[in-house]
């Protein structure tokens, strides 16, 4: 195209960040039918024009871990924070078609989910559970008297007809386009198995796609460690292959976190398809019922105590009486938890290998209880944990600060280019044009100000949107435009496997 076209879009003037050739230079973009059009130091026109100097021009952020995909409320915390392609990995879906045919047409912002081992479990062990989230269990959890879940997922052990049932509907899944598969161990530490792990590495390698996991030790300590957790899965993926991501990593391995980075890095120089993800912050977010908060674990294997979790909904620290009444009538209710240092997370977050992830969970409304779901709710009515606001301008800020002390185009990498070609090398096509400032790359970008942009979300407001990211563009539709959310555009495409 010449560049005395109009464009759809022109971004002007701006510093533009491609971590995969390493162009790091002040161009203007032009953006035509949803793609990169052009990358240029010559002046071009366009029917909307974005005046990007002083701004860094990045491909949008990608977010692997993210629970809160299908909530409108969530897509907007997300794109504030500049995330223009949230995908639901961890825990995953189940149904995978009924979860995505319930978002076509109405995102902002892209949308992808794996199938996962908790809600097939449910569907397999819980007759009486009904979804009111199209398959997003997490969500149905929060709503309990209405969607009749229980804790079977978590305690039952699977026989062996259970288990070759639950390989039958992964794979029904993953043929339904599913990006990868979520198991989640460390949520079903006494129920479900080792050849549990084992199956859904085979059926990854089998079908050229990976497992997004979380760890079964949340653990600092022998004999269950959390490079325990890593042994659990890596061993079938030497022998069975696919890709595997250990999802928020610290959590689990705590002081052991340097051991485990060696050891992802040394697999990584033989070809292993293995990737750490790391959230900014040195707490998570979690239910009370959570195999790894009992105290057991969380004490003596984590060294924390019940002061260091806090309700969600009330914000107040726990007390071992209230901790153990939430685990006996309402298990799936939100706490906040104290688990690495910040020393181990910043180093985490500066170790060249490792990539971002939010690990947003679903927010709880103050006044009327359970979850945040509605595009309009006000972001200081929301209880939760600041990841799903913040994560993507914390990382950034505290590059800027040095606390995490990487060049800014490392930073960009870890949530765009590092994680779009680990998703490509594992059976996600799709993501070979994203994660990109390219020509022929879809046109998802995130401009920021890498001298204001911040994280406002904390522990007590949780819903606080990010500053300093004041224009998002999805597929070539500008969905912030002067740091303002233009609600009456949804742009967002499904991210799945053919």
């Amino acid at each position: 195209m010449s560049k005395t076209m109009q464009y759809d879009l022109v971004i002007l003037n701006g510093r533009v960040i491609d971590p995969e050739t390493t162009l790091d230079a002040i161009r203007n973009v032009g953006v035509t039918d949803g793609t990169v059009a052009i990358i240029t130091e010559e002046m071009i026109e366009g029917r909307e024009t974005i005046d990007a100097t002083g701004l860094v021009v990045a491909p949008g952020f990608i977010d692997m871990h993210n629970h809160n995909v299908a909530a409108p409320f969530g897509q907007k915390l997300a794109l504030l924070d500049g995330v223009t392609t949230p995908m639901e990995l961890e825990a995953g879906v189940y149904p995978i078609d009924e979860w995505y045919a319930a978002l076509e047409g109405r995102c902002r912002s892209n949308y992808g989910a794996s199938v996962g081992t908790i809600p097939v479990r449910e569907n397999i062990f819980n007759q009486g559970y009904t979804s009111r989230f199209a398959g997003d269990f997490l969500f149905d959890m929060q709503v309990p008297g209405e969607t009749h879940t229980s804790m079977k997922w978590s305690t039952q052990i699977a026989t062996a007809e259970e288990i070759e049932k639950i390989g039958k509907l992964l794979e029904e899944g993953l043929r339904q386009g599913a990006v990868g598969i979520g198991h989640c161990p460390g949520y079903m530490e006494f129920g479900s198995t080792q050849r549990e792990s084992t199956l859904v590495q085979k059926l990854a390698g089998k079908h050229g796609t990976f497992v997004a996991v979380h760890g079964r030790f949340s653990s600092q300590q022998p004999p269950s460690s959390g490079l325990l957790s890593l042994a659990e899965h890596m061993a079938p993926q030497a022998v069975y292959g696919g890709g595997l991501v250990i999802q928020h990593m610290t959590a689990q391995t705590l002081s052991v976190t340097p051991e485990a980075l060696e050891l992802i890095d040394d697999a990584r120089a033989r070809g292993v398809q293995v990737l750490a993800e790391i959230y900014p912050y040195n707490f998570g977010s979690t239910i009370a019922g959570a195999d790894y908060l009992h105290p057991d674990n969380y004490q003596n294997n984590m060294g924390r105590d019940y002061g260091d979790l806090t309700e969600v909904s009330t914000m107040k620290p726990l007390t071992k009486e209230r901790y153990e009444e939430l685990v006996e009538t309402a298990p799936g209710t939100s706490v906040l938890f104290l688990n690495a240092t910040e020393e181990t997370v910043n180093a985490a977050l500066a170790h060249p290998s490792s990539v971002l992830g939010s690990d947003s969970y679903p927010y709880t409304r103050r006044k009327e209880g359970g979850p945040a779901i509605e595009w309009d709710t006000p972001f200081d009515d929301v209880n939760g944990h600041p990841r799903g606001a913040g994560s993507h301008a914390r990382l950034l800020r505290l590059v800027r600060e040095k606390t995490v002390d990487i060049p800014l185009t490392l930073a960009v990498s870890k949530m765009t280019f590092m994680i779009a070609r680990f998703l490509e090398d594992n059976g996600v096509e799709q993501m070979k044009q994203k994660g990109r400032i390219q020509v022929g790359a879809d046109a998802d970008i995130t401009v920021f100000d890498p001298e204001t942009v911040i994280d406002n979300a904390t522990a007590r407001d949780g819903g606080l949107p990010s500053t300093g990211i004041p224009y998002v563009i999805v597929n070539g539709t500008t969905v912030v435009r002067d740091s303002e959310l233009l609600n009456d555009v949804f742009p967002g495409k499904p991210v799945r496997c053919s």
